[in-house]
């Protein structure tokens, strides 16, 4: 069945400080909406970032051993360019994150500790729009944020939690998928988007393993022409797109 399309897009809610970003690597959060995570932080919002892996498969001509810190390292970068203090690595297996009830527990423990009242994550579906697969990591790190937003506010799931001093937070109001293909709400992506250029950027090692296209030139293309694709839907102001789950 295909899922329906939603042609108008509807302002992101702004009634919340805190927000907790969830994603499976380095720079998934950059592609997706740093545009729209400056412009929070400007506003004065809290948002931390929590990684499932520090992205050390990323890399074929570097090894995990020295990848994995050097893209710590680029990502404590890039989240700071936008504002965000907070970067927080799961240490699960770059490629081979398995979803199962490990990683919905360290991210029902994520949620917990940072009391969002708005979680992001990045498509949890296997395709990108049905025009090209996506990737397994994605896959589990989505599907486990959505479940572990409700697993954070049951004290029977989990209670080992509890038990290490966290308890319960059932304050998740919305969870925010970015890179949908079928979305409901964007942001302006104006205010944000040098930053959000800035940002990508600092995954200069990755992005220079990933083309051989000028860095900058790069980053801005895909940024900028990913905003204004999103323009028709959101009243002709370059955009960046979430599909909103209420809770």
């Amino acid at each position: 069945m295909t899922e329906p399309k939603i042609t108008q897009l509807q302002p992101m809610p702004t009634d919340w400080q805190r927000a907790l970003a969830v994603v499976a690597h380095p720079d998934d959060l950059e592609y997706g909406c740093a545009a729209a995570v400056a412009a929070w932080t400007d506003e004065g919002r809290e948002v931390a970032y929590v990684l499932a892996t520090r992205g050390e498969a990323g890399i074929d001509t570097l090894e995990p051993e020295k990848c994995g810190p050097l893209r710590e390292q680029e990502q404590r970068a890039s989240a700071a360019a936008v504002g965000v203090s907070t970067v927080e690595f799961l240490d699960h297996k770059d490629g081979v994150i398995e979803y199962g009830l490990g990683l919905r527990r360290d991210v029902a423990a994520a949620i917990r500790r940072h009391r969002p009242e708005l979680v992001i994550t990045l498509n949890h579906r296997d395709t990108w729009g049905g025009f090209a697969w996506n990737t397994p990591d994605h896959v589990a790190v989505g599907r486990a944020t959505l479940d572990a937003a409700a697993d954070a506010g049951n004290r029977w799931i989990f209670p080992e939690l509890v038990e290490q001093g966290l308890q319960p937070w059932t304050g998740v109001r919305w969870v925010a998928i970015a890179g949908s293909a079928s979305p409901t709400h964007a942001v302006d992506a104006t205010p944000g988007l040098e930053r959000a250029v800035h940002s990508l950027l600092e995954h200069r090692s990755y992005i220079e393993a990933l083309t051989d296209e000028d860095p900058e030139t790069y980053v801005r293309g895909f940024l900028t022409a990913g905003a204004e694709r999103m323009a028709e839907q959101f009243g002709g102001t370059p955009a960046l797109a979430f599909e909103v789950f209420g809770r």
